[in-house]
């Protein structure tokens, strides 16, 4: 792993997507990364907020900056800032607001969040903004732990604590786009945008979350471009322009893919009483919160809804099991997509059972957790575990004969 921070360094590839301008405010970390340390600067520690908001906050803002929209509450930096494990990352902040009202397909205009505040002089401060924007974190409670628009501690600290089970991006071959610092916003800006709600308050504080990313690709929904919506585009944005590079994207994309199917016996530990601890997944699925490096590697990049999970040991083979089914078809869907472009563009085998297993086989060559076997009928992943207990494998057919 190397952590190389990147002075105002050229993008191998440009961001798509819409450009906001954002502003900076210097902001005091509720949470950090111990494990990256050395890439904490100032533009860290700081908070990142479109003009609709500025008339909340007392201070006058210390920078300036145009950034890429990326999902619905967040925004990347388009300059490099940092290489680790050989990859080039983006500075991404998630809670900078949202465009859509919550509650319908319509814009959330200032004059409508306005209305939705009780206080006068809060009011009149957000209608008096001549921002031609129209971006806005809110009070509303909104799954749980966070504000609709912004992010709350609550989900940002399950994020965190996710990241700091990995060791650079990587959690045993699952590989996350790390969060650097949760920071707190204002104090007065806090007060002020919990006013603006439809019905549940919410209580929790709101903060940003400064993260790395190698792309704002998703891989089917919340992104302009899609590996499902669009293959066409990304393999035009990522520059693979030959079969080498292709069979190369789709060896990453499935080594990734597979990581993150067999996420929980990758991490799995014994606990007391005959109880069994690994990551799962709650509320986070792969087509929607993960992005794509230009290399084709799946990285999860919405942390909040990871946390480990306790089971009984003769329920690990099960939640292995569970864990593979619940993301394999995005899995297989993404993929067909990126074969198809790649069967399109420069020809090559066209039995996708075929193609499939001698790209599965080249992807998992090298990985410790999973064993290929072919019993003639089919093609079996036996898929091994941190404990080394060959009790608990599980094997699981990839590909039918």
């Amino acid at each position: 792993m190397i952590n190389i921070p990147i002075a105002r360094a050229l993008p191998s590839y440009n961001l798509p997507g819409k450009h906001i301008t954002m502003y900076r405010y210097s902001a005091t970390p509720a949470l950090q990364n111990e494990n990256l340390k050395d890439l904490i600067t100032p533009e860290i520690e700081s908070i990142y907020l479109p003009d609709s908001l500025i008339p909340l906050v007392n201070n006058k803002p210390e920078d300036r900056f145009d950034f890429i929209e990326d999902d619905n509450r967040g925004a990347i930096f388009p300059e490099p800032f940092a290489r680790i494990d050989e990859h080039e990352f983006f500075l991404s902040v998630k809670g900078i607001g949202s465009t859509t009202d919550p509650f319908s397909m319509k814009p959330l205009t200032r004059v409508h969040a306005g209305s939705l505040i009780g206080e006068r002089k809060t009011r009149m401060k957000l209608l008096s903004s001549s921002s031609e924007s129209n971006r806005f974190i809110t009070g509303e409670l909104w799954l749980r732990g966070s504000p609709y628009g912004g992010q709350g501690l609550e989900h940002a600290s399950i994020a965190m604590n996710a990241t700091q089970f990995a060791k650079g991006t990587s959690i045993n071959g699952f590989r996350i786009a790390p969060i650097l610092s949760v920071n707190f916003v204002p104090e007065e800006l806090e007060k002020a945008v919990k006013s603006i709600f439809w019905y549940r308050k919410y209580y929790g504080r709101i903060v940003q979350e400064i993260r790395l990313v190698p792309s704002n690709i998703r891989i089917y929904f919340h992104s302009q471009n899609t590996i499902g919506g669009n293959a066409n585009q990304v393999f035009n944005l990522f520059s693979i322009n030959s079969p080498e590079k292709a069979f190369q994207f789709e060896i990453h994309f499935i080594r990734s893919a597979i990581a993150m199917l067999t996420l929980f016996p990758r991490t799995l530990t014994r606990c007391d009483n005959d109880f069994y601890e690994g990551l799962d997944f709650y509320d986070v699925w792969l087509d929607k919160d993960a992005v794509i490096a230009p290399d084709g590697t799946i990285f999860f990049v919405d942390l909040e809804g990871i946390e480990a999970i306790q089971v009984r040991r003769e329920k690990v083979k099960l939640k292995i099991e569970e864990q593979i089914f619940r993301s394999l078809y995005e899995f297989m869907f993404a993929y067909e997509q990126i074969d198809q472009e790649r069967r399109k563009r420069f020809g090559g085998e066209e039995n996708p059972r075929i193609q499939f297993e001698i790209l599965l086989r080249e992807a998992v060559k090298a990985d410790p957790f999973i064993v290929l076997e072919d019993d003639g009928n089919a093609l079996n992943m036996l898929v091994k575990n941190t404990l080394n207990d060959e009790d608990l494998n599980m094997l699981f057919s990839m590909l039918d004969r």
